[in-house]
């Protein structure tokens, strides 16, 4: 009787064949449901945005956002990134910030389109708190350098429940409500459970199902290049130790990411 516990294995195997196929499939990377006009133009017939991710360490670009990168990448969108800390917990942040850079480079970023800071007040830490105000500001002041018209960060959760992901999203949260003007768009990371999050390629199907059933914009960008994620992660090497390459491999936010819109 031993064969009956083979048959579920089996059909997992199956399904995540198939997940990947479905995603491999593509020879870019694609939004589901489809929609040739995410994010829509601004200003008028102006169709390239300026995106300024902004991240709470570096490698948070390659574990969670690369799906997102590569598709506004490829939907011709110039990509800057904010990295509120060097990543200095363990006493490394200065290695950190390097690799940041090399994966960025990995990613087709250019390096004077990559922003690290080293804030006092703003220190990497899971007992760190960070003033929602200053990073409102910091935020501010890069998006007036780089003429910014849209943002990507973490929801309320920060995929992990890392406290200075959460401070992050609340932080930019703070900066919406005061910019009066109006003329930013922001979209969040949607955070997934524990099955859905380990789930890999799988999850495509449940995202790309709930993305176009929501009442809410809300899209899945679906990573036709895996294979980009592990690049991009490997280049920092500090961090590529061996259950973040595990991560890496079964995380679903390696081959799709969720995006709904702050």
């Amino acid at each position: 009787m031993a064969w009956i516990w083979m048959v579920p294995v089996a059909g997992a195997v199956l399904l995540w064949a198939v997940s990947l196929g479905r995603i491999l499939s593509s020879p870019a990377p694609y939004s589901l449901p489809p929609s040739p006009r995410f994010p829509p133009p601004l200003r008028g017939d102006r169709r390239s945005r300026n995106v300024l991710l902004v991240l709470a360490h570096p490698d948070d670009e390659s574990m969670f956002f690369t799906p997102t990168i590569l598709f506004l990448k490829s939907k011709g969108h110039n990509i800057h990134i904010l990295c509120i800390s060097l990543g200095n917990a363990d006493g490394l942040g200065d290695a950190r910030k390097a690799e940041l850079y090399n994966a960025c480079s990995a990613l087709k970023i250019p390096a004077d389109q990559v922003t690290v800071l080293d804030h006092q007040k703003l220190q990497d830490g899971f007992h760190e708190k960070w003033d929602h105000g200053l990073l409102a500001e910091l935020t501010m002041d890069q998006i007036q350098l780089w003429d910014i018209d849209t943002i990507v960060t973490f929801d309320s959760y920060g995929v992990s429940g890392h406290p200075n992901h959460r401070d992050v999203h609340h932080g930019i949260r703070k900066l919406l409500h005061k910019n009066e003007q109006g003329n930013i768009e922001a979209w969040e990371l949607v955070s997934l459970n524990i099955f859905r999050k380990y789930s890999g390629a799988v999850d495509i199907w449940l995202s790309s199902l709930i993305s176009s059933n929501s009442n809410q914009p809300m899209y899945c960008l679906v990573n036709c290049s895996p294979s980009r994620s592990f690049e991009a992660m490997a280049a920092h090497r500090s961090q590529w130790v061996w259950f973040r390459r595990l991560f890496v491999m079964l995380s679903s936010y390696t081959y799709t990411n969720m995006l709904q819109k702050m």
